[in-house]
């Protein structure tokens, strides 16, 4: 395979790291696998370091780059290897479940700008019945706490939210000197798996999520405070947890039964 192109240059206000390792690049394609029967959808291949032996592991493979100026130098190197389908759009916004159509549901992949990964996060996971499996290079702190539990110090929306949803897998970590420019902190591959069946059972997925927010708004307040304006001391009582708890010690369980009192409230409330 021949060098990646290093022109254009990195802009700042894409967040772009250009990952340029090959052996770090080796072990992110040896996580995927990909092959042939796979869609494979990778989000910000930049210069097509990844981009290429995915899409000649799989032999076709679309793509979501925002920057127009890389469209044309990502074609020419990847020219040979296979269908590359380049969409030039904020993946953001992007509707994957368009590309999935009547095919096999998606594996994404990538190494996502550390400026919009979580948000970029949930957008994904709004489609994660379209999505098989998501592999992305992201900042080792957002690894930390996707895959945190209860009790430690990274434990928070992120994890709550992402572990309902999904299976977390944080798989190695990426020194700063693999990318170009180097960024300042160090980044880590992660493994998501959208869950068929989630481990708890949750009747409004909107409230649950409203619970978790107001929960860890301002994480050092105890539950008695943080979720005054939806439920009170009595009804955090009857779901079976103390209010003075905070919410860095409760698991999916504890926020699961939370959010049934908030239903069970509401739908009494309407008679």
């Amino acid at each position: 395979m021949s060098d990646v192109p290093v022109t254009p240059r990195p802009r700042k206000r894409f967040g772009q790291h250009f990952l340029h390792d090959p052996n770090v690049l080796h072990r992110i394609v040896a996580a995927i696998r990909p092959t042939p029967a796979d869609h494979v959808v990778e989000i910000g291949p930049g210069l097509g370091a990844l981009t290429r032996p995915l899409l000649e592991a799989a032999g076709e493979l679309d793509v979501v780059e925002l920057d127009r100026d890389l469209l044309e130098p990502l074609r020419a190197y990847c020219t040979g290897a296979g269908t590359l389908r380049i969409h030039q759009a904020d993946a953001l916004t992007f509707d994957f479940a368009t590309l999935r159509g009547a095919g096999p549901p998606l594996r994404v992949a990538g190494n996502l700008p550390y400026n919009i990964s979580t948000p970029l996060l949930f957008h994904l996971l709004d489609q994660a019945e379209h999505l098989r499996d998501l592999h992305f290079m992201l900042q080792k702190e957002v690894v930390d706490r996707m895959a945190a539990g209860p009790g430690e110090e990274a434990y928070g929306r992120l994890s709550v939210m992402l572990q309902y949803r999904c299976r977390v897998e944080p798989l190695f970590t990426v020194g700063p000197g693999a990318f170009r420019p180097p960024p300042k902190v160090w980044s880590a591959v992660v493994r998501l798996v959208p869950r068929e069946t989630s481990p708890v059972a949750v009747r409004d997925e909107l409230c649950f999520a409203e619970v978790v927010r107001l929960a860890f708004a301002q994480r050092r307040k105890t539950l008695r405070n943080s979720l005054r304006g939806i439920l009170d001391a009595a009804q955090i009582k009857a779901a079976g947890i103390d209010p003075s708890a905070r919410p860095e010690t409760l698991g999916l369980a504890a926020f699961a039964a939370l959010s049934e009192i908030r239903v069970t409230a509401d739908h009494a409330a309407l008679g």
